[in-house]
């Protein structure tokens, strides 16, 4: 059995630091309730209150129970390294959607937009959660122009033109290799506004570079370019996106944490560097408590930023950019 009012309680956790706290403590009532391996784990680190779970937990155990529930869609990640995915059972679409759109018009408004995907290596598959944001915001924000455009930069670049050239408002979701790759197709710079987000994934076909350094290189082929970074993995259904100067700020149903790389259960202060824990509330049908294998800092402002990953760490298929 789920939480009733799914949206309604997203809304709550959205007033207020006090309803936040409410929200997380009846999800997390439930979620120990309902899940045999959390309430496990949780008598075993023999803490009071809520814990983080390990992300890869949405690899090693199922959320699934195919005797009480059929989820509409089950998330997988690419997989890159060999290792085995992470599963993500989808029960109730609606609340990804609601955390998807909510967090995007909040960053970058209504539109209408001219939206393009460069997502190659995720287009392929069918159980991407990232090709499945971006189709669902092309079809309620994308004009007519809009979709993705998968090894194919030549009409890429042809509607980019056509759409500047009749003033729409062009947003770019791309991997960082494909967005390296496209910029390097390009003979000439692209001399007009676009908003181009990066949603992280080298796939092993580049070395790493800080985002800074991708933004610079970047802007060589799109000098009139916004640019923004998503932070998104599988194991989430909200994301966060970059304000300013490579810095996060989460939807408000959604809160980072910093905590000691070598105690899981020890929080830092503000402006420290450690492990990035987060809640995720919109996560209330499978997981909403996550131990992640990145590397970030907190400010004071409620804003975070990401700077690598865990050395031990599993590498996702979104490999994260150093900051």
């Amino acid at each position: 059995m789920f939480l009733p009012n799914p949206i309604e309680l997203l809304e709550k956790a959205s007033r207020s630091a006090e309803d936040f706290e409410w929200v997380a403590n009846e999800i997390w009532k439930h979620q120990i309730d309902k899940v045999s391996f959390l309430q496990e784990f949780t008598v075993q680190t023999c803490q009071k209150g809520r814990v983080h779970f390990p992300v890869q937990f949405f690899r090693d155990f199922s959320f699934l129970d195919s005797n009480e529930y059929v989820p509409a869609d089950v998330f997988e990640s690419s997989g890159t390294t060999g290792s085995l995915s992470s599963r993500h059972p989808i029960y109730r679409p609606e609340i990804y959607r609601f955390s998807f759109e909510k967090a995007f018009t909040a960053r970058f408004g209504t539109g209408p937009f001219t939206i393009a995907g460069l997502l190659p290596g995720y287009l392929e598959r069918s159980n991407s959660s990232l090709v499945y944001m971006v189709k669902s915001l092309i079809e309620h924000f994308g004009n007519p122009g809009s979709g993705f455009y998968l090894n194919n930069f030549q009409s890429l670049e042809e509607m980019l033109f056509q759409a500047s050239e009749i003033g729409e408002n062009v947003l770019l979701f791309g991997v960082t290799f494909a967005l390296l790759d496209f910029a390097a197709f390009l003979k000439e710079p692209l001399l007009f506004p676009i908003t181009i987000i990066e949603t992280g994934g080298m796939k092993g076909k580049r070395e790493e570079l800080t985002r800074q350094e991708l933004y610079e290189l970047l802007a060589l082929k799109f000098p009139k370019a916004n640019f923004c970074s998503e932070y998104g993995m599988t194991e989430l259904l909200s994301q966060a996106y970059t304000i300013e100067q490579g810095k996060f700020i989460c939807p408000p149903w959604m809160k980072v944490e910093i905590y000691d790389l070598h105690d899981p259960f020890r929080i830092l202060e503000k402006g420290k560097y450690g492990r990035i824990h987060i809640t995720d509330l919109a996560n209330m049908d499978t997981c909403a408590f996550i131990r992640t294998d990145d590397i970030g800092k907190a400010d004071e402002n409620g804003t975070f930023e990401v700077l690598g990953r865990v050395d031990a760490g599993d590498l996702r298929g979104c490999s994260l950019l150093y900051s």
